[in-house]
């Protein structure tokens, strides 16, 4: 069968957790790809008004609901309001840290979320759904590149939540023949990642280095993992969605490059033109040893290559949380 392409021109879609890192960068992007409406559900557990100031200057007709997506009443009471939507985003998530702290609260969570927009796209509420997995639903590398056939084996509740949402649309695939792809996003950096509580590697490490404090590496700093800058993702995601391919199909979106936290580490070092004070801690509970994907499948349905390599990736993050801090001194964040 020869490739088809669909479009999101024109069309209305929504995005759960759309004010939050990546879901406010999709945002942008979908606004760029010239969609008809665009609808925002987000109960800002993470998300950021701040984050869609782009996006509302762009188009200030953006619906953005304070909306809890795991609330199956609310969530219908919003889609009733907004007649036909095309297409769902599917971000909407409780972060891997809180897991740790809150692990049932977090898995149920997040499969909720999963299972309310399965069945709203199972009764025909919505035409199709691009679910976001995660990488950490593979646990730490046995094989080197991971494939999307690698074995799911999660260390955490939130992975766990995260491949047990992969299994539940792909039912909903077989069993009802809804429309649905998986995205699996390995390493995320990029501005608006949350620096605060829940905050993973990158902004915790240059705020340290910023606010003049000591950084903590936990274990020996080899482990690794494959960054992408969140653009990227952004773009191969919605590529994706244009672009025909099989119903249920699981995608992994990253940089095919592994890197060390030692090595990034050194990497901020050489943008900043500084060293990064840091101590070495016990290994955290949960953290996945290895991680390099196999994109092997995604450079065959799209073309990709990541436009923001991880230099100009870091020099970019770096810049966007330098002002961040300045802004916080100064009582403006």
């Amino acid at each position: 069968m020869m490739p088809t392409e669909r479009t999101l021109k024109g069309k209305h879609v929504l995005v759960t957790g759309g004010a939050g890192f990546i879901g406010s960068h999709l945002v942008d992007r979908l606004i760029s790809e010239g969609v008809g409406r665009l609808t925002i559900i987000d109960d800002f557990f993470l998300g950021k008004s701040a984050n869609l100031t782009e996006a509302y200057d762009r188009m200030p007709d953006l619906n953005v609901m304070g909306v809890d997506a795991s609330d199956e009443k609310a969530v219908r009471k919003a889609l009733m309001s907004l007649n036909t939507v095309d297409v769902v985003f599917d971000l909407a998530v409780i972060p891997l840290n809180t897991s740790l702290k809150y692990p049932q609260f977090s898995f149920e969570t997040s499969v909720l979320i999963t299972s309310i927009f399965c069945e709203l796209l199972r009764e025909g509420q919505f035409k199709t759904l691009v679910h976001f997995s995660s990488s950490e639903a593979y646990g730490s590398a046995r094989t080197v590149p991971m494939s999307e056939d690698h074995p799911l084996d999660p260390h955490t509740p939130y992975a766990a939540a995260k491949a047990a949402g992969d299994h539940l649309v792909r039912s909903y695939v077989a069993t009802f023949g809804v429309d649905a792809l998986i995205v699996r996003p390995f390493n995320n950096y990029g501005p608006r990642q949350t620096d605060q509580q829940y905050a993973p590697i990158i902004p915790i490490m240059l705020r340290c280095v910023f606010e003049e404090r000591v950084f903590s590496i936990f274990g020996d700093g080899q482990q690794t993992r494959d960054y992408i800058y969140v653009t990227d993702t952004a773009r191969a995601v919605l590529d994706l969605y244009k672009h025909f391919r099989e119903s249920g199909q699981v995608v992994n979106i990253a940089s095919g490059q592994e890197i060390s936290v030692v090595d990034l580490k050194t990497r901020i070092e050489r943008v900043l033109g500084r060293e990064v004070p840091c101590q070495y801690l016990d290994p955290r509970p949960g953290d996945v040893r290895r991680h390099r994907a196999d994109i092997t499948l995604l450079k065959s349905l799209i073309d990709f290559e990541p436009e923001v390599s991880i230099e100009e990736g870091l020099a970019r993050t770096a810049e966007f949380y330098r002002e961040r801090v300045n802004r916080s001194r100064n009582g403006a964040y």
